[in-house]
């Protein structure tokens, strides 16, 4: 059984970003982000994780974050359960206000 995955806040996640503790992993479309995006965070669409998600180090630690926080809520537990450590960046981009 899993634990329940653990949730950064914007600002404690933009803490982290900014001491290089984690990596940013936005699972918005293209098209989204092309609307604006954290600048250290990586873009690998939610359909694409499947096939993408062999690029990510099994070491690293990261953090989800999407438009409101639910895909990548699901995009975490899913991480989660393959062995990598997530968090997932509550309310998303519509909360964002950091760098």
């Amino acid at each position: 059984m899993f634990s329940s995955i653990s949730k950064l806040s914007p600002q404690e996640a933009e803490q982290q970003i900014q001491r290089e503790t984690v990596k940013v992993i936005d699972v918005r479309s293209r098209e989204e982000v092309r609307q604006g995006k954290i600048p250290q965070a990586v873009n690998i669409p939610l359909d694409e994780l499947a096939e993408r998600m062999k690029d990510l180090d099994t070491n690293g630690q990261y953090v989800m974050v999407c438009r409101s926080g639910h895909r990548s809520a699901k995009t975490a537990k899913h991480l989660q359960k393959n062995g990598y450590d997530v968090k997932n960046m509550t309310g998303g981009m519509m909360k964002w206000q950091g760098i």
